[in-house]
């Protein structure tokens, strides 16, 4: 598909519509039975639209998706619709009225901006991405706040916006992820630059950039949603602090904020207590474990692992609690017999510092259910030596 022109057609948009629930399963007996009333390039877009939606569901909902356009990147690639409503709050909480979104893609970030009542400009260089965003701010009555410019974003000027979001492409069609930052799309420097120059910037990172890589001057966040860590933000401006960090977790709403010289020491080494807790992914990023034992009163189980453990239940949006029951030195064999000896038919592996894959120790230590009973099992380090702990989430 390079072109969206004949879906946004009254025969497009009926064929799109007749399609919209095709199990992939049955799609060749589909497209047979449509091609003797309809072009075969017309269909075959129809149905790789429809694909695209339902996939898109995941990160728009259903409602949008159902009605918006997207690109294979588009979908991969585009902001999930609760972390783009959180920061165009943020963004509209801080008096922002216009936004220059530099690499919009298919426009997910633009289309949260807009409901925000935030005029957009979205510059994107590739004609069906602009394409797509354009059929989106249309789709969903938003074209009258958003521009879309088919154009380099390093030749746009944004001098008339109260804020600049760039998010370069980490990733290409050819050699998927890209590593090094100055090949990103545009290269991470220029962003950095156009952040700076902003009144108000915002550039979007990889979760994983190291500490040490990130610029003095701005405040990094790191946003999670559902427990999964989405992205990472570098804030620039005359009210950002510098070196500040934030952990957020949606769609709890919930944050940890530290500033420079206002950070925890390291939590001590504990034996391992009642209760384990799992940091969420965007403490971790952030580096705000100390922060979240210092709330649950715990430490850590060992110093290069963020698990921390406590003898007391809390309850905290900052971590998921389990109750231990057993602590056990790595013995696939062991494992193997206390699960069937406790009729263990649900086996969850999570790991951390430890080299053995989940699915390859679910093999192994279940390979057939022995009965209904669950159970979580940890892969890890404990006072540095290999452990496995056993026990259930707490409700």
């Amino acid at each position: 598909m390079n072109d969206l022109a004949p879906l946004l057609t009254p025969e497009g948009r009926a064929l799109l519509d007749e399609v919209r629930d095709t199990d992939p399963a049955h799609e060749l007996a589909v497209a047979t039975r449509l091609r003797r009333t309809h072009p075969a390039e017309l269909v075959s877009a129809a149905l790789g639209q429809a694909r695209l939606r339902q996939r898109a569901v995941a990160k728009f909902g259903t409602e949008d998706a159902g009605r918006m356009f997207f690109t294979p990147n588009g979908v991969e690639q585009s902001t999930r619709a609760s972390v783009a409503t959180y920061r165009a709050e943020c963004l509209r909480a801080r008096g922002v009225r216009s936004v220059a979104d530099l690499c919009c893609g298919i426009g997910g970030d633009a289309i949260a901006l807009a409901r925000a009542g935030i005029r957009v400009l979205a510059v994107d260089r590739d004609p069906l991405t602009c394409e797509a965003a354009r059929a989106n701010a249309d789709a969903l009555g938003l074209a009258g706040l958003i521009e879309v410019r088919e154009a380099d974003v390093t030749e746009v000027d944004t001098a008339g916006c109260d804020a600049v979001f760039a998010d370069p492409a980490r990733r290409s069609s050819g050699r998927g992820r890209i590593f090094d930052p100055e090949a990103y799309s545009p290269p991470l420097s220029w962003a950095v630059s156009a952040a700076r120059a902003a009144p108000l910037g915002l550039l979007k990172i990889a979760p994983g950039i190291p500490h040490e890589a990130i610029p003095a001057e701005a405040t990094a966040e790191w946003v999670s949603d559902g427990g999964d860590v989405k992205e990472a933000v570098l804030w620039f401006g005359p009210d950002v602090t510098p070196g500040a960090r934030r952990a957020t977790l949606l769609p709890a709403m919930a944050g940890i904020y530290v500033t420079p010289g206002t950070e925890l020491p390291n939590p001590e080494v504990r034996p391992v207590g009642r209760y384990l807790y799992e940091p969420d992914g965007a403490v971790i990023r952030a580096h705000l474990v100390a922060e979240v034992a210092g709330d649950l009163n715990g430490g850590l189980i060992d110093p290069t692992i963020a698990y921390v453990t406590s003898d007391e239940a809390h309850s905290t949006p900052y971590a998921t609690a389990y109750e231990i029951t057993d602590r056990l030195p790595f013995n696939v064999k062991k494992l193997k017999a206390l699960l069937r000896e406790r009729a263990v038919g649900i086996l969850t592996v999570k790991k951390r510092g430890s080299a053995v894959e989940p699915e390859e120790l679910r093999r192994k230590a279940l390979p057939k259910p022995h009965g209904s009973a669950s159970v979580t099992v940890f892969l890890t380090r404990v006072a540095g030596a290999p452990a496995m702990l056993l026990g259930h989430p707490v409700r």
